[in-house]
Order: C-alpha cells, then sequence, then structure tokens
C-alpha cells in the first residue's frame, strides 16, 4: 500500500474533526495530520482508516481511536527530546506520533506476536523509536528511569507504583485507570513523594496484561 493523496485528504479531515472534539495541541494535530494510519492497519480496513475509531490489529488488540491517542498525547505535553516511556506497543500508531514529536521514545510491548510485527515495521515507515521492548509493562523500564513523561494504551485496573516511581521530578503519567471503562488519569510528579492527580472523561481500552509468559 502506498500512502497518496486522497489518503493526505482524509487525514486532513480527520484533523477538522479532532480540533472539533476538542483536541488544541498544534504538534499533536500536525504529526496526526502527517501519519498515514491506513498503513498500520490490516488492509481489510483501510477504507476506515481515517474515521474517529478503534479497529482490530490482531492478537485481540486495536488501533486506538484518533481523538484517544490525541486526547492521551495532548495531556503528555511532549517536548523535543523527552524521554517517553510508551507502555502497549501495538500497531505502533502511537508511537509513530510520539516519534513525530521528536520524542525519544522506549515502549513495551506485552504481545509477542504485535512486538515482531512492529518492531520490523515501524522503521520501514520512518518511525524510529530509541527502543522496542517485549516485556511486562507493570514494571516499566527501571534501567532507563527517569521518564520525562510515560503514556499507558491500555486499561489499568490500578496504577502501577514503579510507573509512579519512574518519573522525574515534573514529569507527566497518562493512564486510563478502571475495569470495564476508564477514567484518564494523569499524575505530576511535584516531588519525591509528592503526585497531583487530575482526572479526565471516560474511555474504554483493552486490557493491561501482565503474564509475558506467552
Amino acid at each position: 500500500m502506498k500512502d497518496l493523496l486522497k489518503h493526505k485528504g482524509l487525514r486532513n479531515q480527520l484533523v477538522q474533526i479532532l480540533r472539533d472534539k476538542g483536541i488544541k495541541d498544534v504538534l499533536v494535530l500536525e504529526a496526526i495530520s502527517k501519519i498515514p494510519r491506513h498503513l498500520f492497519m490490516d488492509s481489510s480496513f483501510v477504507d476506515f482508516a481515517y474515521k474517529d475509531k478503534a479497529f482490530p490489529i490482531g492478537a485481540e488488540q486495536t488501533i486506538s481511536q484518533p481523538y484517544t491517542v490525541a486526547f492521551q498525547t495532548e495531556l503528555l505535553q511532549v517536548k523535543a527530546n523527552d524521554k517517553i516511556l510508551e507502555i502497549g506497543t501495538g500497531s505502533g500508531y502511537q508511537t509513530a506520533v510520539l516519534v513525530a514529536l521528536n520524542a525519544i521514545v522506549y515502549s513495551i510491548e506485552r504481545q509477542k506476536e504485535l512486538y515482531i510485527k512492529t518492531k520490523s515495521f515501524l522503521p520501514k515507515l520512518g518511525y524510529v523509536a530509541k527502543k522496542l521492548i517485549f516485556g511486562d509493562g507493570y514494571l516499566g523500564l527501571p534501567e532507563i528511569a527517569p521518564f520525562d513523561g510515560i503514556i499507558v494504551t491500555a486499561g489499568a485496573p490500578f496504577v502501577p507504583k514503579p510507573l509512579l516511581a519512574q518519573l522525574k521530578i515534573g514529569g507527566r503519567l497518562v493512564i486510563p485507570v478502571g475495569d470495564k471503562t476508564q477514567v484518564m488519569t494523569l499524575f505530576i510528579r511535584k516531588s519525591e513523594k509528592e503526585f497531583e492527580k487530575q482526572e479526565f472523561d471516560a474511555f474504554s481500552f483493552v486490557p493491561f496484561l501482565k503474564d509475558v509468559s506467552k
């Protein structure tokens, strides 16, 4: 598949939808306007690539709704050269958005099938993360911490303490918390022991999985 003029036009329409829904970060919108989302999806879903919806990508996972990607990324407030940890690489679309924002991205994926596929696929599109890891996202990446930002792209039943511990002072953790539906939650690290917590809208994510034995 290629990235055609019609796809660029559809992306521009998608960006307008995101603006209408309240996304204001110009750099986030610009990243979404450039990234060929249709290439991250199964060919049978290509006609739906620029609708504001989530779609299956295999291994019982989904590529997130563009609004969700934009909302989480906007909350993260990414600056160039920020060190970002992504929990849940999935299709690599959110990873690509972070890379397009000039972040230094470390991403952990629990599903081996998706990890192998995305590790090979992302560089072919020119979106090169610092490192993609097959592992348990609940543990974070202590050997690389602290991070300027951590983004979790699956529904967490609770907030893993290692992720909070791996934030820099001033760092931001964006995580959907809950079981059947999740509340988008932002933690900002104010000091070694103090965190500011903010809660936003309800979203629906696939579960944040822990076991990496399979």
